[in-house]
């Protein structure tokens, strides 16, 4: 029994898929950046807490326990809590003291429910990343780029919907538009390359696009209104900003891979947000 224990524990330290690391006697391990799979190899910085060849059901279980992964997961998970609280409020006290129209419950209803599912999707990546397959892996990874685009859709409908209330045509030009893009993303992650590191930056180029789009509306609606010295744009322009400002920073984390780029092994359990 005890040499069959030193044969496994041989096989985990190499990362073998022979034996899996899940039936050591203490349950969840947590591995290095050099004993992962390759296919979980994103950030060498972050150099160790990371689950690993774990089935589904460990998958699950590994949500209560301290890894690198821990915050993603959380995070998301209170995000898809904040999102769905708020949208019984909206729905049961804010629109309706408002007498809020048929049009405002559902652009309002679809809107938090992209976020849920943007939050959900993320949620579900993160806890099953380390899944011991790297096909179910991967595909979790294009669930989680789908909720992205799900997320981005939500903030355009109600954006474009509620800036073009009274121009019609443009409401509906700008809402077909964003449409066709996210539904050109989804088609772009059928490529069986989409997934891959070769096109870790054209994934990036292309969330950048669908987003930064945003842009061409806004500045639209601004000559709309009389220019930024209307009083309807400079209530709303700043926020407007405000947001792209805080989505810039983020993406910039994001490739930089600040703050762990500096503390390369320190920062492991609180890592940034993705």
């Amino acid at each position: 029994m005890h040499q069959k224990l030193l044969k496994s524990a041989h096989y985990i330290e190499l990362g073998s898929y022979q034996y899996w690391p899940v039936l050591v006697p203490r349950g969840i391990r947590l591995y290095t950046y050099e004993q992962i799979p390759v296919f979980l190899k994103d950030n060498p910085y972050i150099t160790d807490g990371y689950r690993a060849y774990l089935p589904s059901r460990l998958c699950l279980k590994s949500l209560f326990i301290l890894s690198n992964e821990t915050v993603n997961i959380w995070s998301h998970l209170l995000g898809f809590f904040i999102f769905f609280t708020l949208g019984i409020y909206d729905m049961t006290s804010v629109l309706p003291s408002a007498s809020a129209s048929r049009e405002d419950f559902v652009i309002c209803s679809i809107c938090l429910f992209c976020f849920q599912v943007c939050m959900l999707c993320s949620v579900g990546y993160h806890l099953f990343c380390c899944h011991r397959s790297e096909k179910t892996s991967r595909r979790w990874m294009a669930l989680d780029y789908a909720g992205i685009s799900i997320g981005i859709l939500g903030c355009y409908v109600s954006g474009v919907f509620y800036a073009f209330y009274c121009n019609n045509y443009w409401r509906q030009v700008y809402l077909i538009t964003v449409l066709a893009m996210i539904l050109a993303v989804f088609f772009a992650q059928i490529h069986p390359s989409y997934l891959t590191q070769q096109w870790h930056r054209l994934r990036s180029v292309i969330f950048c696009s669908v987003s930064g789009y945003g842009v061409i509306p806004t500045i639209h609606w601004v000559w709309l209104n009389g220019g930024v010295g209307a009083a309807i744009v400079q209530e709303f322009a700043p926020r407007v900003i405000v947001m792209y400002l805080i989505a810039a920073v983020a993406f910039l984390f994001y490739i930089s891979k600040v703050p762990e780029r500096y503390f390369p092994g320190m920062i492991i359990f609180c890592i940034v947000l993705r």
